[in-house]
Protein backbone atom coordinates (compact mmCIF):
# COMPACT_ATOMS: atom_id res chain seq x y z
CA UNK A 1 0.00 0.00 0.00
CA UNK A 2 1.09 3.78 -1.03
CA UNK A 3 2.07 6.18 1.73
CA UNK A 4 -1.15 8.07 0.66
CA UNK A 5 -3.32 5.43 0.75
CA UNK A 6 -1.93 4.27 4.46
CA UNK A 7 -2.41 7.93 5.44
CA UNK A 8 -6.20 8.41 4.55
CA UNK A 9 -6.69 4.97 5.79
CA UNK A 10 -5.05 6.32 9.08
CA UNK A 11 -7.42 9.34 8.79
CA UNK A 12 -10.39 7.22 8.49
CA UNK A 13 -9.25 5.14 11.30
CA UNK A 14 -9.16 8.07 13.70
CA UNK A 15 -12.43 9.93 13.32
CA UNK A 16 -13.56 6.13 13.82
CA UNK A 17 -11.78 6.06 17.16
CA UNK A 18 -12.82 9.90 17.90
CA UNK A 19 -16.75 9.37 17.58
CA UNK A 20 -16.13 6.30 20.20
CA UNK A 21 -14.04 8.78 22.58
CA UNK A 22 -14.87 12.47 22.00
CA UNK A 23 -16.97 13.37 25.13
CA UNK A 24 -19.33 16.13 22.67
CA UNK A 25 -19.66 13.06 19.92
CA UNK A 26 -19.87 9.52 21.77
CA UNK A 27 -23.12 9.96 23.22
CA UNK A 28 -24.79 11.27 20.00
CA UNK A 29 -22.81 8.22 18.41
CA UNK A 30 -24.21 5.52 20.93
CA UNK A 31 -27.92 6.75 20.70
CA UNK A 32 -27.13 6.66 16.67
CA UNK A 33 -26.07 2.93 17.00
CA UNK A 34 -29.09 2.42 19.05
CA UNK A 35 -31.33 3.66 16.46
CA UNK A 36 -29.71 1.61 13.51
CA UNK A 37 -29.00 -1.42 15.55
CA UNK A 38 -30.39 -4.79 13.02
CA UNK A 39 -30.94 -2.97 10.15
CA UNK A 40 -27.23 -2.37 9.21
CA UNK A 41 -23.82 -3.46 9.92
CA UNK A 42 -21.22 -2.13 12.29
CA UNK A 43 -18.91 -0.48 9.47
CA UNK A 44 -21.73 0.65 7.21
CA UNK A 45 -23.39 2.28 10.31
CA UNK A 46 -19.54 4.00 11.14
CA UNK A 47 -20.05 5.36 7.64
CA UNK A 48 -23.15 6.74 7.76
CA UNK A 49 -22.44 8.26 11.00
CA UNK A 50 -19.13 10.15 9.93
CA UNK A 51 -20.19 11.39 6.55
CA UNK A 52 -24.28 11.71 7.10
CA UNK A 53 -24.41 13.11 10.73
CA UNK A 54 -24.53 16.68 11.47
CA UNK A 55 -23.95 17.86 15.41
CA UNK A 56 -24.09 21.73 15.68
CA UNK A 57 -24.64 22.02 12.30
CA UNK A 58 -21.44 20.87 11.51
CA UNK A 59 -20.19 17.49 9.97
CA UNK A 60 -18.37 14.87 11.88
CA UNK A 61 -15.19 15.63 9.69
CA UNK A 62 -15.34 19.21 10.96
CA UNK A 63 -15.52 18.40 14.41
CA UNK A 64 -12.58 16.19 14.31
CA UNK A 65 -10.54 18.18 13.11
CA UNK A 66 -11.38 21.17 15.74
CA UNK A 67 -11.40 18.79 18.36
CA UNK A 68 -7.93 17.06 17.39
CA UNK A 69 -4.74 18.47 19.36
CA UNK A 70 -1.34 18.42 17.69
CA UNK A 71 -3.19 17.35 14.07
CA UNK A 72 -0.49 17.16 11.30
CA UNK A 73 -0.93 19.09 8.00
CA UNK A 74 -1.46 16.41 5.98
CA UNK A 75 -4.32 14.81 8.07
CA UNK A 76 -6.16 17.84 8.30
CA UNK A 77 -6.25 18.22 4.12
CA UNK A 78 -7.31 15.30 4.08
CA UNK A 79 -10.05 15.29 6.57
CA UNK A 80 -11.40 19.20 4.81
CA UNK A 81 -11.15 16.20 1.47
CA UNK A 82 -13.24 13.59 3.36
CA UNK A 83 -15.91 16.37 4.26
CA UNK A 84 -16.63 16.40 0.64
CA UNK A 85 -17.25 13.22 0.16
CA UNK A 86 -19.71 12.12 -2.42
CA UNK A 87 -22.38 9.16 -2.11
CA UNK A 88 -24.26 8.12 -5.29
CA UNK A 89 -25.50 5.34 -7.61
CA UNK A 90 -22.38 4.28 -10.11
CA UNK A 91 -22.78 1.85 -12.83
CA UNK A 92 -19.60 -0.11 -12.84
CA UNK A 93 -17.97 0.36 -16.76
CA UNK A 94 -14.43 -1.24 -15.58
CA UNK A 95 -12.91 -3.20 -12.76
CA UNK A 96 -8.90 -2.61 -13.12
CA UNK A 97 -6.10 -3.55 -11.07
CA UNK A 98 -6.31 -0.73 -7.36
CA UNK A 99 -9.96 0.44 -8.40
CA UNK A 100 -13.15 0.61 -10.95
CA UNK A 101 -14.16 2.95 -13.74
CA UNK A 102 -17.60 4.32 -12.56
CA UNK A 103 -20.29 6.10 -14.50
CA UNK A 104 -22.05 8.25 -12.05
CA UNK A 105 -25.88 7.74 -12.52
CA UNK A 106 -26.71 11.20 -11.01
CA UNK A 107 -24.14 13.75 -12.18
CA UNK A 108 -23.43 11.88 -15.69
CA UNK A 109 -19.62 11.81 -15.55
CA UNK A 110 -17.26 8.66 -15.06
CA UNK A 111 -14.71 8.40 -12.67
CA UNK A 112 -11.28 6.71 -12.18
CA UNK A 113 -10.82 5.51 -8.61
CA UNK A 114 -8.05 3.92 -6.46
CA UNK A 115 -10.08 1.34 -3.47
CA UNK A 116 -8.78 2.12 -0.18
CA UNK A 117 -9.07 -1.58 0.25
CA UNK A 118 -7.70 -4.75 -1.71
CA UNK A 119 -9.58 -5.30 -4.44
CA UNK A 120 -10.36 -9.11 -3.54
CA UNK A 121 -12.85 -7.17 -0.81
CA UNK A 122 -15.10 -6.31 -3.86
CA UNK A 123 -14.78 -10.31 -5.79
CA UNK A 124 -18.47 -10.36 -7.03
CA UNK A 125 -18.64 -7.09 -7.97
CA UNK A 126 -18.27 -6.89 -12.41
CA UNK A 127 -19.28 -4.64 -15.11
CA UNK A 128 -22.50 -3.38 -15.70
CA UNK A 129 -23.73 -4.03 -12.08
CA UNK A 130 -24.68 -0.64 -10.30
CA UNK A 131 -23.09 0.31 -7.00
CA UNK A 132 -23.77 2.36 -4.37
CA UNK A 133 -20.51 3.73 -3.30
CA UNK A 134 -18.79 6.62 -1.62
CA UNK A 135 -16.08 8.87 -3.20
CA UNK A 136 -14.14 12.05 -2.25
CA UNK A 137 -11.17 13.32 -4.05
CA UNK A 138 -7.76 14.40 -2.87
CA UNK A 139 -4.86 15.47 -4.86
CA UNK A 140 -6.48 15.57 -7.63
CA UNK A 141 -7.32 11.61 -7.58
CA UNK A 142 -10.49 10.05 -6.82
CA UNK A 143 -10.85 7.44 -4.43
CA UNK A 144 -13.26 4.54 -3.01
CA UNK A 145 -14.90 4.84 0.70
CA UNK A 146 -17.15 1.89 0.55
CA UNK A 147 -19.51 0.36 -1.58
CA UNK A 148 -22.80 0.46 0.44
CA UNK A 149 -25.05 -1.91 -1.59
CA UNK A 150 -24.58 -3.80 -5.07
CA UNK A 151 -27.36 -4.24 -7.61
CA UNK A 152 -27.31 -6.66 -11.25
CA UNK A 153 -27.45 -5.48 -14.46
CA UNK A 154 -30.46 -6.40 -14.52
CA UNK A 155 -32.04 -3.81 -12.06
CA UNK A 156 -31.21 -0.88 -13.45
CA UNK A 157 -34.95 0.28 -13.12
CA UNK A 158 -34.44 -0.34 -9.42
CA UNK A 159 -30.57 1.97 -10.03
CA UNK A 160 -32.63 4.71 -11.54
CA UNK A 161 -35.47 4.57 -9.11
CA UNK A 162 -33.33 4.88 -6.07
CA UNK A 163 -31.32 7.66 -8.16
CA UNK A 164 -33.83 9.87 -8.12
CA UNK A 165 -34.84 9.60 -4.92
CA UNK A 166 -31.34 10.77 -4.06
CA UNK A 167 -31.38 13.68 -6.63
CA UNK A 168 -35.18 14.56 -4.77
CA UNK A 169 -33.20 14.73 -1.62
CA UNK A 170 -30.13 16.57 -2.28
CA UNK A 171 -30.49 17.83 -5.63
CA UNK A 172 -27.09 19.56 -6.07
CA UNK A 173 -25.62 15.97 -6.75
CA UNK A 174 -27.00 16.56 -10.12
CA UNK A 175 -24.09 19.51 -10.89
CA UNK A 176 -21.73 19.29 -8.47
CA UNK A 177 -18.37 18.24 -9.92
CA UNK A 178 -19.92 18.99 -13.23
CA UNK A 179 -19.92 22.67 -13.93
CA UNK A 180 -21.38 21.81 -17.91
CA UNK A 181 -24.67 20.45 -16.24
CA UNK A 182 -24.12 23.69 -13.51
CA UNK A 183 -23.91 26.07 -17.15
CA UNK A 184 -27.61 23.76 -18.62
CA UNK A 185 -29.66 24.08 -15.43
CA UNK A 186 -28.91 27.67 -14.98
CA UNK A 187 -29.44 28.71 -18.34
CA UNK A 188 -33.00 26.33 -18.40
CA UNK A 189 -33.51 28.75 -14.65
CA UNK A 190 -33.39 32.03 -16.97
CA UNK A 191 -34.99 30.81 -19.71
CA UNK A 192 -37.93 28.92 -17.76
CA UNK A 193 -38.16 31.92 -15.65
CA UNK A 194 -39.15 34.38 -18.02
CA UNK A 195 -42.23 32.33 -18.85
CA UNK A 196 -43.02 32.01 -15.41
CA UNK A 197 -43.58 35.88 -15.14
CA UNK A 198 -45.17 35.89 -18.42
CA UNK A 199 -47.60 33.40 -17.36
CA UNK A 200 -48.69 34.07 -14.64
CA UNK A 201 -47.52 37.79 -13.62
CA UNK A 202 -45.70 37.51 -10.95
CA UNK A 203 -43.27 34.78 -9.28
CA UNK A 204 -45.46 33.34 -7.10
CA UNK A 205 -49.51 31.96 -6.64
CA UNK A 206 -50.81 29.76 -4.29
CA UNK A 207 -53.41 27.32 -4.51
CA UNK A 208 -54.76 24.28 -2.44
CA UNK A 209 -53.27 20.76 -2.79
CA UNK A 210 -55.93 19.74 -5.15
CA UNK A 211 -55.48 21.86 -7.83
CA UNK A 212 -51.34 22.72 -7.41
CA UNK A 213 -50.43 19.80 -9.95
CA UNK A 214 -53.16 20.91 -12.71
CA UNK A 215 -51.73 24.76 -12.41
CA UNK A 216 -47.77 23.31 -12.77
CA UNK A 217 -48.74 21.12 -15.52
CA UNK A 218 -50.11 24.09 -17.62
CA UNK A 219 -47.67 26.19 -17.08
CA UNK A 220 -45.34 23.54 -17.81
CA UNK A 221 -47.29 23.09 -21.16
CA UNK A 222 -46.77 26.98 -21.92
CA UNK A 223 -42.79 26.54 -21.09
CA UNK A 224 -42.61 24.10 -23.39
CA UNK A 225 -44.94 24.54 -26.27
CA UNK A 226 -46.15 27.97 -25.71
CA UNK A 227 -49.62 27.24 -25.13
CA UNK A 228 -51.18 29.58 -22.73
CA UNK A 229 -54.28 28.13 -21.25
CA UNK A 230 -56.18 30.40 -18.64
CA UNK A 231 -55.29 29.12 -15.50
CA UNK A 232 -57.23 31.87 -12.75
CA UNK A 233 -59.77 28.99 -12.05
CA UNK A 234 -57.08 26.76 -10.60
CA UNK A 235 -56.78 29.04 -7.77
CA UNK A 236 -58.70 28.29 -5.02
CA UNK A 237 -57.88 28.73 -1.70
CA UNK A 238 -58.22 26.79 1.72
CA UNK A 239 -61.17 28.10 3.84
CA UNK A 240 -58.95 27.58 6.73
CA UNK A 241 -55.07 28.56 6.95
CA UNK A 242 -53.81 26.15 9.78
CA UNK A 243 -50.66 23.87 9.61
CA UNK A 244 -50.25 19.92 10.17
CA UNK A 245 -49.06 16.88 9.42
CA UNK A 246 -49.23 15.29 5.81
CA UNK A 247 -48.87 11.49 6.25
CA UNK A 248 -48.06 11.11 2.77
CA UNK A 249 -44.61 13.62 2.94
CA UNK A 250 -43.93 10.69 5.62
CA UNK A 251 -42.19 7.49 2.94
CA UNK A 252 -40.14 4.86 3.07
CA UNK A 253 -37.34 3.66 -0.25
CA UNK A 254 -40.24 1.24 -1.51
CA UNK A 255 -42.73 4.54 -1.84
CA UNK A 256 -40.68 7.55 -1.69
CA UNK A 257 -40.65 8.07 -5.26
CA UNK A 258 -44.23 7.31 -6.36
CA UNK A 259 -44.85 9.59 -3.29
CA UNK A 260 -42.48 12.50 -4.55
CA UNK A 261 -43.57 12.13 -7.62
CA UNK A 262 -47.69 11.17 -7.64
CA UNK A 263 -48.60 15.00 -7.11
CA UNK A 264 -50.19 16.46 -4.48
CA UNK A 265 -53.51 16.15 -5.44
CA UNK A 266 -53.23 12.49 -4.21
CA UNK A 267 -52.87 13.34 -0.68
CA UNK A 268 -56.12 12.67 1.52
CA UNK A 269 -56.16 16.13 3.53
CA UNK A 270 -56.72 19.80 2.12
CA UNK A 271 -53.83 22.21 2.44
CA UNK A 272 -52.28 25.33 0.87
CA UNK A 273 -49.41 25.24 -1.95
CA UNK A 274 -47.16 27.83 -3.12
CA UNK A 275 -46.08 27.70 -6.64
CA UNK A 276 -43.00 30.17 -7.04
CA UNK A 277 -40.21 30.73 -9.02
CA UNK A 278 -36.79 31.95 -7.72
CA UNK A 279 -35.19 33.86 -10.13
CA UNK A 280 -31.75 32.04 -8.77
CA UNK A 281 -32.51 28.56 -7.82
CA UNK A 282 -35.29 27.63 -9.94
CA UNK A 283 -39.05 26.31 -9.46
CA UNK A 284 -40.53 25.27 -5.97
CA UNK A 285 -43.98 23.36 -5.11
CA UNK A 286 -44.02 24.38 -1.19
CA UNK A 287 -46.62 23.20 1.08
CA UNK A 288 -48.40 25.55 3.54
CA UNK A 289 -46.67 28.51 1.86
CA UNK A 290 -49.84 30.51 2.32
CA UNK A 291 -50.40 29.68 5.83
CA UNK A 292 -46.72 30.70 6.81
CA UNK A 293 -47.10 33.91 4.83
CA UNK A 294 -50.57 34.48 6.67
CA UNK A 295 -48.86 33.92 9.97
CA UNK A 296 -47.60 37.08 9.36
CA UNK A 297 -50.66 38.94 7.79
CA UNK A 298 -52.91 38.32 10.61
CA UNK A 299 -54.22 40.30 13.48
CA UNK A 300 -53.72 37.54 15.32
CA UNK A 301 -51.37 35.08 14.58
CA UNK A 302 -52.06 33.13 17.60
CA UNK A 303 -55.22 32.50 16.31
CA UNK A 304 -53.74 30.18 13.19
CA UNK A 305 -53.57 26.56 14.15
CA UNK A 306 -50.01 25.41 14.93
CA UNK A 307 -48.41 29.02 13.56
CA UNK A 308 -45.53 28.21 15.92
CA UNK A 309 -45.05 24.49 14.46
CA UNK A 310 -45.45 26.26 11.14
CA UNK A 311 -42.70 28.58 11.55
CA UNK A 312 -40.51 25.74 13.17
CA UNK A 313 -41.27 23.80 10.33
CA UNK A 314 -39.76 26.27 7.67
CA UNK A 315 -36.82 27.06 9.48
CA UNK A 316 -36.12 23.19 10.30
CA UNK A 317 -36.96 21.72 7.00
CA UNK A 318 -33.54 21.30 4.88
CA UNK A 319 -35.77 21.59 1.59
CA UNK A 320 -36.53 25.27 2.03
CA UNK A 321 -34.12 27.27 0.88
CA UNK A 322 -32.62 30.32 2.76
CA UNK A 323 -33.91 32.72 -0.10
CA UNK A 324 -37.40 31.59 0.66
CA UNK A 325 -37.22 32.74 4.25
CA UNK A 326 -35.47 35.47 3.22
CA UNK A 327 -38.37 36.10 0.41
CA UNK A 328 -41.12 36.32 3.49
CA UNK A 329 -38.97 38.01 5.46
CA UNK A 330 -38.93 40.64 2.93
CA UNK A 331 -42.42 40.96 2.49
CA UNK A 332 -43.19 41.02 5.97
CA UNK A 333 -42.47 44.04 8.45
CA UNK A 334 -43.05 42.11 11.40
CA UNK A 335 -41.23 38.94 10.35
CA UNK A 336 -38.27 38.99 13.40
CA UNK A 337 -40.53 40.62 16.06
CA UNK A 338 -42.74 36.70 15.28
CA UNK A 339 -40.42 34.67 14.96
CA UNK A 340 -38.10 35.72 17.49
CA UNK A 341 -41.36 35.61 19.78
CA UNK A 342 -41.94 31.99 18.89
CA UNK A 343 -38.72 31.04 18.95
CA UNK A 344 -37.71 32.57 22.55
CA UNK A 345 -34.77 34.29 21.37
CA UNK A 346 -33.85 37.79 19.62
CA UNK A 347 -31.80 36.97 16.44
CA UNK A 348 -31.40 38.83 13.64
CA UNK A 349 -32.18 37.75 10.16
CA UNK A 350 -28.73 36.71 9.21
CA UNK A 351 -28.29 35.11 12.59
CA UNK A 352 -31.55 33.00 11.52
CA UNK A 353 -30.26 31.57 8.03
CA UNK A 354 -26.66 30.93 9.45
CA UNK A 355 -28.27 28.85 12.34
CA UNK A 356 -31.16 26.84 10.41
CA UNK A 357 -30.09 27.27 6.69
CA UNK A 358 -26.37 27.06 6.41
CA UNK A 359 -26.43 24.41 4.07
CA UNK A 360 -27.78 26.52 1.52
CA UNK A 361 -25.36 29.49 2.37
CA UNK A 362 -22.44 27.51 1.83
CA UNK A 363 -23.39 26.45 -1.37
CA UNK A 364 -25.77 26.28 -4.44
CA UNK A 365 -28.75 24.04 -4.12
CA UNK A 366 -31.39 24.22 -7.25
CA UNK A 367 -34.69 23.50 -6.51
CA UNK A 368 -34.72 19.68 -7.13
CA UNK A 369 -38.12 20.23 -9.84
CA UNK A 370 -35.81 22.31 -11.41
CA UNK A 371 -33.08 19.80 -11.80
CA UNK A 372 -34.87 16.80 -12.32
CA UNK A 373 -35.84 18.27 -15.91
CA UNK A 374 -32.06 17.97 -17.09
CA UNK A 375 -31.57 14.54 -14.90
CA UNK A 376 -30.84 11.31 -17.60
CA UNK A 377 -31.95 9.52 -13.98
CA UNK A 378 -34.94 11.05 -14.16
CA UNK A 379 -36.46 11.36 -17.49
CA UNK A 380 -35.55 7.19 -18.36
CA UNK A 381 -37.56 6.69 -14.64
CA UNK A 382 -40.19 8.35 -16.36
CA UNK A 383 -40.98 5.08 -18.29
CA UNK A 384 -40.42 2.21 -15.81
CA UNK A 385 -42.70 3.87 -12.69
CA UNK A 386 -45.71 1.30 -11.57
CA UNK A 387 -46.98 0.15 -8.60
CA UNK A 388 -45.41 -2.86 -7.69
CA UNK A 389 -45.72 -4.74 -4.33
CA UNK A 390 -42.34 -6.51 -2.55
CA UNK A 391 -40.05 -4.81 -4.41
CA UNK A 392 -36.73 -6.57 -3.83
CA UNK A 393 -34.82 -4.37 -1.10
CA UNK A 394 -31.08 -3.19 -1.84
CA UNK A 395 -28.40 -4.87 -0.43
CA UNK A 396 -26.89 -2.71 2.14
CA UNK A 397 -23.59 -4.78 2.93
CA UNK A 398 -20.33 -5.22 0.93
CA UNK A 399 -18.75 -7.81 2.79
CA UNK A 400 -20.45 -11.04 1.47
CA UNK A 401 -20.94 -14.13 3.32
CA UNK A 402 -20.16 -17.10 1.49
CA UNK A 403 -23.55 -18.55 2.30
CA UNK A 404 -25.51 -15.24 1.32
CA UNK A 405 -26.98 -14.78 -2.30
CA UNK A 406 -24.72 -13.35 -5.20
CA UNK A 407 -25.19 -10.18 -5.09
CA UNK A 408 -24.73 -9.85 -8.94
CA UNK A 409 -28.76 -11.38 -8.75
CA UNK A 410 -28.51 -14.71 -9.84
CA UNK A 411 -30.03 -16.41 -6.76
CA UNK A 412 -27.06 -18.82 -5.93
CA UNK A 413 -24.87 -18.54 -3.06
CA UNK A 414 -21.68 -16.65 -3.26
CA UNK A 415 -19.69 -19.11 -3.08
CA UNK A 416 -21.12 -21.22 -5.43
CA UNK A 417 -21.35 -18.02 -8.10
CA UNK A 418 -18.87 -14.65 -8.18
CA UNK A 419 -17.23 -16.36 -4.66
CA UNK A 420 -15.44 -19.04 -6.83
CA UNK A 421 -13.59 -16.81 -9.21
Amino acid sequence: MSEELQEINDVVKEIAMFIQEDKSVKPDFEEYLKTVSGSMNLQAAYFNYIFERNLGMKSIPELYIENSKKLSASHKKIAEALKKSVSSVFEVKKVMKSGFELYNVINERIYNVTSLVKMTSFRGVGGGQFVIARIFEYKKVYYLLEISGVLSASRKDDALRFAVAKIIENPELVYEDNPGKLKEIEKDIKKVHKSFLEYFGTDEVVTTNKYADDLIGMFNDYAEGGEKTDWHDKIKLPEEYKFFNVNEFHNSYENFLENSLGGFSSHSEEYDVGVIFDEELGMYAIPFYGTFNKIFEAKDYTKIVNFDKCIEYFLNNDKFSANLIKRVAEKHENFLKVVNAVLGCDMTLDEILKKYKSRYLDKKIVSSTTVLYRSKAFSNTLGIIEEEENRPKIEIDHKIGRNDPCPCGSGKKYKKCCGCV
